[in-house]
C-alpha cells in the first residue's frame, strides 16, 4: 500500500468493503483493529508471522463472538484485513498451520524451541523466532496474543491455570527477545477487555430474551382479552375490538435495550 494513505483512507476502503450495519458492541473493536492494521502495515519494520497470525485471528474470533448476523462475521474480518492490504484468508491459514503443529507438541517442547532460539522448532514457530531475531523487529501486542493462544494449544496447556498459562508465555516471550513490561501489560489488558466482553454480551443476549418473553406475554394476554370479549354474554351495549387501542411492543428480535449494546472496553 502507499504510504501516502491515511487512516481516514483505510477506513473508507473499509465501510466501501462492509457497508453494514455494526452494532454498538462491536464498533469499538472494529475501530481499534482498522487503526493498529493501519499503522502496522506503515512500519517498515513489521513483517506478518504465525505469532502475528494467530494473535490477530484470537482477538477478532474472541472479541466478534456473539456478532449478528452470524453469516457476516467472516466478511468483516476480510474488510478490515483488507482495508490496509493484508490478506484475513491467508492469515486465518498461516494460524491454523500454527495450531495444528503446536498441538502436536508439549508445552515442555515449546519452552526448549524458545531457549534453543528455535532449533528443532516446526516451521511456524521457527519462522517467528527468526523474524524476532532481525534488527529492525517491530513489534505489535498482537504477537503476545499470538504466542499465548498457540501456547494453550500445545499438550499438556489444558492442566494449567490460566493465570499460570499467562505467566508461562510472559516468561517464554521474554526468551524469545520479546520486552517483558509490554508483554505484561498486553497480554493483561487483553485477558480484562476480554471478560468485559463477556459479560457485555451475555447481558445482550439476556436482554434480547428478555424483550423476547415481554412481548410473548403481551401478545398472549391480547389473545385472551380478545377471546374474552367474544365469550362474554352480551348485555345490550355494543362491543367492540378488544384488541383495538392495545400497545404491543413490535420492536425488532435482537435489538437490546438502550444501555445494553454500548462497547465494553477495547480490544
Amino acid at each position: 500500500m502507499s504510504a501516502a494513505l491515511t487512516v481516514s483512507d483505510s477506513k473508507r476502503a473499509f465501510h466501501s468493503a462492509f457497508p453494514h450495519v455494526i452494532a454498538p458492541l462491536y464498533r469499538r473493536m472494529v475501530d481499534e483493529l482498522l487503526v493498529e492494521l493501519h499503522l502496522l502495515s506503515r512500519q517498515r519494520g513489521f513483517q506478518s508471522d504465525p505469532l502475528f497470525a494467530a494473535g490477530l485471528i484470537q482477538v477478532f474470533d474472541s472479541f466478534a463472538r456473539g456478532y449478528r448476523p452470524e453469516q457476516q462475521r467472516e466478511d468483516l474480518l476480510a474488510a478490515l484485513c483488507s482495508a490496509s492490504g493484508f490478506d484475513a484468508a491467508e492469515l486465518r491459514s498461516q494460524r491454523n498451520t500454527a495450531v495444528a503443529a503446536i498441538g502436536q507438541h508439549s508445552v515442555t517442547e515449546v519452552e526448549q524451541w524458545i531457549q534453543g532460539q528455535g532449533q528443532g522448532a516446526p516451521e511456524p514457530l521457527a519462522s517467528a523466532l527468526a523474524n524476532i531475531q532481525r534488527c529492525d523487529f517491530h513489534y505489535s501486542r498482537l504477537m503476545a496474543v499470538g504466542l499465548l493462544s498457540l501456547l494453550e494449544q500445545a499438550q499438556g496447556a489444558d492442566g494449567l491455570e490460566p493465570a499460570n498459562l499467562r505467566r508461562y508465555a510472559h516468561e517464554l516471550g521474554e526468551a524469545m527477545g520479546l520486552l517483558r513490561d509490554r508483554l505484561d501489560k498486553d497480554l493483561g489488558l487483553y485477558a480484562g477487555n476480554l471478560e468485559k466482553m463477556a459479560q457485555a454480551v451475555a447481558l445482550m443476549e439476556e436482554t434480547v430474551a428478555a424483550e423476547r418473553r415481554k412481548r410473548e406475554r403481551q401478545q398472549a394476554g391480547v389473545s385472551g382479552a380478545a377471546d374474552g370479549a367474544r365469550e362474554r354474554p352480551e348485555s345490550g351495549a355494543e362491543v367492540g375490538p378488544a384488541a383495538e387501542g392495545a400497545e404491543v411492543d413490535v420492536a425488532a428480535e435482537g435489538e437490546p435495550a438502550a444501555g445494553a449494546g454500548e462497547s465494553a472496553g477495547g480490544v
